[in-house]
Formats: structure tokens, sequence, C-alpha cells
């Protein structure tokens, strides 16, 4: 379809196309008609053309995920992956496959799970393909569509060049299906997309299919945050509420509240006082929300122990919201779906009293909750049998939750160093869940008022759509033996070039070099009017420049007298050499001067854009570079012939994925874990993959199991502070230590400890427990595969001690 064409003749264009028996045979099957986007993606994909898909959450882009999946399944040779970024949004999927398609036709694969890997649909997390593709996995035969859910998210910087590397890797003859949140920079994605996976239809939409009643709480008062109507009555405008700008100008005026009358001063400073907190009870905004049947609604609390005191506060308060009938139905489902778990655990995860809250409608939903619970709190919701759940940001990513109303209950958050404004993007991205489609009519956000808030600020927040999608590509040492062992170190460096970041990286220089190009024609012009006719005026200002510098310089600093005598002599170098150069007569002199300070100032930026051009030119292959000089020094690539080769310890670590990939390839080179058992592999994993709150500092003392793990923990801090020294050498960024914080809780728990004995030792919550114990569980099956004599074998012991109780719960096994 021509991008000459406006969306609505694009989109009546689609519906046409849209006319085959395979689409309409699949529009049958829904039980509602597809929306234009929709329709213009899957009309794509079914003419042979891989799609991007750029739309607000609960828009239903996965709608078209689904097409793809319909289409592979008509033909029986084909096979169709579906990635997600989280295990999370990866159990969904595989149950709603399963659900149409049936158990013998659908695959999962999570790294810790593995079912039916062989099946026509296969649903994975995104490093588990990427990992196929350099095994060159036997699974990649026939493979026809591969879906990207999420795949924005290769903008975040610990995980996103995964997603870089299976685009990139992924054969050409497979259709890929990108599903992304509204970015603001989607056509130049799909730029890319067209010029490393061929033909690619950019389908983007900013119409959310239920719309947005954005309020602010005041007062015990929902206010619209826009103007109802413009002057015609015909849209929602875009300018503040008046009424809304008033009570924000009053609670600024301090003075207003000594009046008088009306209960005097105590009074309306206590009145005053409760406007600029803006703190409503959290159980009468509960209470509020459902008088006006605004419930179910996500109360989005940047805090793990906000929510669980929210969560407290409303139960103390005697909020119900269920029914006798739905009490026994939450009792049965908690019940069915909690069954595996030890009953001896129960009270340590907090059981009873979260039943307790779920049985009145009400739940938290963070990171540091046991997945089960999390994901029973997630049906609870979409049975709308919970309706009211405080929640971290973590909900609004991937899971299918929706509600009618969601709250924020402040417009910032800590980012792990200070806080700091929720963006544009985080705004559409935590309200996006607001609305339910086929339910709702309307979806509702509510701005808890607080002091300070400026509603202007609140209002652009809230109308701008701006979230640039940004590579946090960076080669690893994984990557660089894998590619050069593939496809030499050339072609490597060819294949890095065409990476997004690289992509982005020119664009970039292109804008720099025609502002280079500009700035050098006003240089000339400079150039002209400063010219004397008695000599080089460009000269006679670079003396004058260096004069004054050096005066500038004297003035600022204090001096011993050597320094002043050695100064006034290079004043008096100078000072001789300007008043003899021949422009110093010129009777235009001043105006030269002006002209050459021009010049000066402009040729300084010039260079530097220039600069930064040389720096971003090949930025990539740069940085391939600096990693495989590291890769070479230490023997892991060789030189034969003039050309690089993996050696053997390459081909190791071709098999370690992950931040310390290097550090563990060292250390079973080195022998540093061979005396190692069972239990202390398991600790020595939990080091490596354990990222320290600030506060928790990794070099701390901690207790270790016994000797000979601290003196394995010693040599590998060691060879660490070796590999950071020769990164930094390289003008690599380095990494921060391993952590021994919790390889004596992970020591116990693999020797068969009690879980509430290892997470009062870990002063851990269950959930973030359960997240360490699988990252070990990850890298220890990594090791078991390619370590030899008895570190192997330990780590494969290591993954059944680890993988137990909590740890081995599986909502899909």
């Amino acid at each position: 379809m021509s991008s000459e064409l406006s969306p609505a003749e694009r989109y009546a264009a689609a519906r046409t196309l849209a006319r085959t028996p395979r689409m309409d045979a699949f529009r049958r099957s829904l039980a509602f008609d597809l929306d234009p986007f929709q329709l213009a993606a899957c009309s794509a994909l079914e003419h042979g053309s891989s799609v991007l898909v750029a739309a607000p959450t609960g828009a239903g882009k996965t709608i078209v995920a689904d097409f793809a999946v319909y289409l592979a399944m008509r033909d029986p040779a084909a096979k169709v992956f579906y990635t997600a970024p989280m295990k999370a949004l990866s159990n969904q999927k595989y149950q709603d496959f399963v659900a149409e398609y049936g158990t013998s036709e659908v695959g999962l694969l999570t790294g810790d799970t593995n079912i039916n890997s062989g099946a026509r649909i296969v649903v994975m997390t995104t490093e588990v393909l990427r990992n196929m593709l350099y095994a060159d996995s036997d699974l990649l035969k026939n493979l026809s569509f591969v879906v990207m859910d999420e795949v924005h998210y290769l903008a975040d910087r610990f995980r996103g060049a995964v997603w870089e590397e299976v685009i990139i890797h992924l054969d050409q003859q497979v259709r890929l299906v990108s599903l992304s949140a509204t970015v603001s920079n989607a056509e130049e994605f799909g730029d890319w997309l067209q010029a490393v996976r061929g033909e690619t239809a950019v389908i983007v939409s900013e119409e959310r299919p239920v719309p947005l009643d954005q309020h602010v709480l005041v007062r015990g008062k929902l206010l619209d945050l826009f103007e109802a109507k413009t002057t015609d009555g015909s849209e929602q405008s875009q300018r503040v509420n008046p009424e809304l700008v008033r009570l924000a100008g009053s609670s600024r005026q301090p003075g207003k509240s000594r009046g008088h009358h009306g209960g005097g001063y105590r009074q309306s400073y206590h009145r005053d006082r409760g406007f600029d907190s803006g703190r409503m009870d959290r159980a009468h905004l509960v209470r509020l929300l459902e008088s006006q049947n605004l419930l179910p609604a996500i109360f989005f609390i940047f805090s793990r122990n906000g929510c669980d005191k929210a969560v407290a506060n409303v139960l103390h308060a005697g909020v119900r919201l269920t029914s006798t009938s739905e009490r026994d139905e939450i009792r049965a489902i908690v019940e069915e779906r909690c069954r595996t778990l030890r009953d001896e655990d129960l009270a340590v995860l907090g059981y009873w009293p979260w039943l307790a809250s779920l049985e009145r409608g009400v739940a938290a939903h963070h990171a540091g909750m046991l997945p089960a619970f999390k994901e029973v709190v997630e049906e609870l919701f979409q049975r709308k049998l919970v309706r009211a759940v405080f929640a971290t940001e973590t909900l609004a990513l991937g899971i299918n939750m929706p509600a009618r109303t969601v709250v924020l209950e402040k417009l910032e958050k800590f980012n792990g160093e200070a806080r700091v404004p929720i963006t544009p993007g985080e705004y559409t991205q935590l309200t996006g869940r607001a609305g339910r489609r086929g339910i709702d009519s309307l979806g509702h956000s509510v701005i808890q008022w607080q002091s300070g808030l400026d509603a202007e600020a609140v209002a652009s927040l809230a109308s701008r759509r701006t979230y640039p999608l940004n590579s946090s590509f960076k080669p690893t040492y994984n990557m660089a033996v894998n590619l050069i062992e593939q496809f030499g170190r050339e072609r490597t460096r060819d294949i890095l070039e065409s990476s997004f970041a690289q992509f982005q990286a020119d664009r970039s220089v292109v804008s720099l070099a025609r502002k280079v190009r500009s700035q050098s024609e006003s240089l000339d012009g400079y150039a002209k009017s400063m010219t004397c006719h008695l000599g080089d005026f460009t000269e006679y200002a670079a003396l004058r420049r260096e004069l004054t510098d050096l005066e500038r310089k004297g003035a600022s600093q204090a001096q011993s007298r050597a320094d002043r005598e050695r100064r006034g002599h290079q004043l008096n170098a100078l000072r001789k050499r300007v008043k003899q150069h021949p422009c110093h007569a010129c009777k235009d002199r001043e105006t030269h001067a002006r002209w050459a300070e021009r010049w000066w100032r402009l040729k300084k930026q010039t260079d530097d854009l220039t600069r930064q051009i040389r720096e971003r030119t090949g930025l990539i292959a740069k940085i391939f570079d600096r990693v495989s000089d590291v890769l070479l020094e230490l023997g892991y690539l060789a030189r034969r012939d003039g050309t690089l080769v993996v050696g053997p310890h390459g081909r190791t670590l071709r098999r370690i994925y992950g931040e310390r990939d290097l550090l563990v390839a060292e250390c079973l080179r080195r022998g540093t874990w061979k005396q190692l058992d069972v239990a202390g592999m398991a600790a020595m994993a939990t080091a490596l993959v354990y990222e320290p709150r600030r506060e928790d500092g990794a070099l701390t003392y901690h207790r270790m199991p016994n000797p000979t793990f601290r003196s394995a923990f010693e040599k590998t801090t060691d060879l660490w502070s070796n590999l950071d020294d020769l990164e930094r050498e390289h003008r690599l960024p380095g990494s921060e230590p391993p952590s021994a914080a919790m390889c004596l809780p992970m020591y116990h728990w693999a020797q068969g400890g009690a879980l509430d004995a290892v997470l009062s030792d870990a002063e851990l919550a269950a959930g973030d427990f359960v997240r360490i114990a699988k990252q070990a569980v990850d890298l220890l099956d990594q090791i078991s595969l390619v370590g030899d004599g008895t570190v192997g074998p330990a780590a494969h012991a290591a993954v059944d001690a680890v993988r137990r109780g909590i740890v081995a719960y599986s909502s899909v096994s």
C-alpha cells in the first residue's frame, strides 16, 4: 500500500485486500470485527510481508499475532514461534494457544520450562530463540513466522540486545510480526526492519479502543483534567479544566488560609493543608470509586511496601467488595491453584492473610510476591472477582489485566538513584490499562492531587505521546565468539553494522553532517568578513585570543612570585607580537575582530560536531574490535593465517549466556570451582547472578558457607578484578564485582533448608528469592553442559537441589 495514501484511504484499501477466504474465515472465528489497523496488518501478512504494529496497550495488537499463527496452522509444514520478554506473558500465551489448538500442537520454552519443544506453535522467551539461532537448532526448520511481542523491549539496557540479535540472525524467509507500544519513531524502526528483514509494513495506530476520561481527585471530588468540550461542542478540549487551575492557584496562596471567618485560622489551615497533601485515605478512595461504578481499579503505587500497606489499610477499614457466592468461588480457585505448595510453607508465605484479602476483592501485585500468588491475582482480576489491586508499575507491562479505572497516587518514582518524574511514555503505559474492550464504553484515569502538583504540567504529560525507541545494543563476549565462529571477523563486523544501534547512529551522523556543512558555509562567510588587506587576520585573532586567555588565567589563580614573573614575561612571548602584527594597524581592526570572535566560536562548535561524527561512524564495529582484542589477549580467540578464529576455550564461551559470560568461562578454564560441592555450586551461581541493592555493597563482608567456598569466592573475585582492569585498558566499561550477600541462604536452600529460615537469612520477599533462584538455575544449567571434571556434575545436581518447593512451582506443568 502506498505511503502517499491518507490513513482513511489506506484502511479502505486494507478492507478491500482483506476480503480473502482465509481472512474471512479468521474474522468469522472472532467474537468481534477487526479494527482498521488490525485489518491492514493482517492483510500485509497474508500478502507476504513482515509487519511492525505499534498501537496503545489494550488496542488488540495480539490479534495480528493470532492471525500469523492461524496462517501457519493452515500450512501442514509451517511452524510459528511466539516470543515474549517475560515468563509470565509466555505462560499466558501458552495457555491461550492450548485452549485454541490443543496441547499436542503447542510448546513452551522459558529456560526453566521445556514442554513439547517440537510443536508447531512454540511460545518462548526471546533469549531462548537467540540461543537456538547461535546453536543452529533443528527446531528452526520449517519456521515461517516469528512473533516478537513487546518488541520495544529492545530499548532495555540489560536485555534489549537480544531482540536485535534475533532480528538480524533469523533466516530471511521467516516473516516477522513485531508488536510494539506506541512509539514516536515507529517509522524509523520500520525503516531499519525493512533494511535487515526485507518488505515490512509499518502499521501505526494511536487510537485507544476504549476512550480515556482523565480526572484529578481534589478534596474528595473527581474533577476532569481537561475541559469537557471545545467551543463548538464537537470533541474534548486539550485545555486544562479552569476549575482545576483555580483550585491549584488558591492552594498556592498561603495568605488565604489565615481568614477570620468560617472557623478561623485553625479550621482553614487544616482544610488547606488537606487539600495540599492530596492524600485521600485509600479505603475511602476505594469506596468513592465503588459508589461511582468505577471499579475494578488498579492503583499504581511505586513501592512494594506501599502496595502491601494499602491492602492492610483497606482491610482494616472493613472494605468488602464481594458477595458470599463470590467469596466461595475465590476460595475454590485459590485452593486449586496453590495445591502444590507445601502446608508448612503457607504461613511463611503469608497465605492466610493473602487469601482473606482476596475474599474481600482486594489484592497487591508486585515482584516481591510469590509468582503463584501473582498469577492467582491476575486470574481473579480477569474474572472480575478481585476489584481493587494495588500494584507496582511492572503490572503495566505485558500481561492482559485491564481495569475500568487506573489510579496514580504520585507522578514520580524512584529509579534506583533518585526520585524522578514519570515520563509521558510511562504515563501512557500505566493508563493504558484503563478501559476493558467490549465491557467499558470509557476508561478512567485518576490522579491524586498533592502539594505542588502543576495542573498544566499534568495535562502536558497526559496529552503527549513521546516514547522514542532507542537501541541498547552492544557486542558481548558470547556474541563475538558465536559470530566469529559462524561468519569470521569481517563478516561479523558487517553484521554488527546492520544493528539498529548503528542505524540510529548513522542517521544522527547524517543530521550532524548536514549541520557541519551549514556551519562550514557560515565559517566561510565569517572568514570573508574578517579578511584584512594588511595581513592574515586569522593569525592575528589567534594571538589576541591567546593573550586574553592568559590574562584571564592569571587573574583567576593564586600564584607564586616566580609564576607571576613568568606569566608577566609571557604577557609582554604575546603583547609585543600583537602590536607588531600588520593587522594591528588596520582602521577596521575591531570590526574584523568581532567577526573573528564569531568565527572562533563557530569553529569550536563545528570541530566538536566533526569529532562526534568520527566517534559515531562505525561505533558498534569499534566496540566489537575492543571486545575481540580482550578475547585475543586471553586466548579465547587466536590468529591463524591472518584471520581471527575461535579457540577451544572460546567454544566453551559460546555456550555461556549472561552478564558475566567471560568471568564464568575464566573460572571454568582455571578450575576455580573444582573443589565446590553441590550446595557450593548453587551458592556460587547466586553470587554471579544476584545484583545487590546499593546499600548492600558487593564487596561488603558476608558470612560464607565454609572455608572451601570462601577460597573459591576470593579466587573468583580476583579473576573479576583482573578482567575489569583488562576491560578498562581496552576502553570497555567493566562490570560490578560478584556479591556474596545471598550465598549463605542459597547454600542452605540447596542443602534442603526450611523456607522460613532461608527467607529470614536472605532478608528477601518470597518472589525475589524465587527470581534469584531461577536465575541461578539458568546459569547452573549452562555450567552443567560445559563444565568438565567435577564441576559439570556438581552444577547438574545443584539444578535439582535449587529447583524445589516454591522455586519448582509452575502454573503450566
